[in-house]
């Protein structure tokens, strides 16, 4: 699991950088500014839960728990569905995605409670 959730944070890492400068460069005369704001918005949180996701595995590796494993499937699809829905939502995708957008957020908020329980549950000496 830590294994997964590294590799994932730093693919999801280098996948947002790579979007977030597509935006700012490629984007900039296609989008108009709402656009853009969305696509900065998707950018920003994928980034925030890359991190998120390198610092659950780093903590899964000594103490590998289920509401770790709990917290990384959770940031995982977090990015997936809100990051996903906004980008399609950018690039004037279809608007049933959303729906999807509120529940990649709740997938965010469960990540950050699972891993908050994490660490209350969790005994250290």
């Amino acid at each position: 699991m830590s294994r997964a959730c590294i590799i994932a944070g730093a693919l999801f890492g280098a996948t947002g950088v790579m979007l977030g400068a597509f935006g700012a460069h490629g984007l900039r005369s296609a989008l108009d500014d709402r656009s853009l704001e969305v696509w900065e918005t998707a950018v920003l949180y994928q980034l925030i839960h890359a991190l998120a996701l390198l610092v659950t595995g780093t903590i899964a590796r000594s103490a590998s728990t289920r509401a770790l494993s709990i917290t990384g499937s959770a940031f995982g699809l977090g990015i997936v569905f809100f990051s996903g829905s906004l980008y399609l939502l950018a690039l004037d995708g279809p608007s049933l995605l959303g729906p999807v957008t509120p529940l990649g957020g709740l997938c965010f908020i469960v990540g950050w409670f699972a891993l908050a329980w994490s660490a209350w549950s969790t005994r250290t000496t």
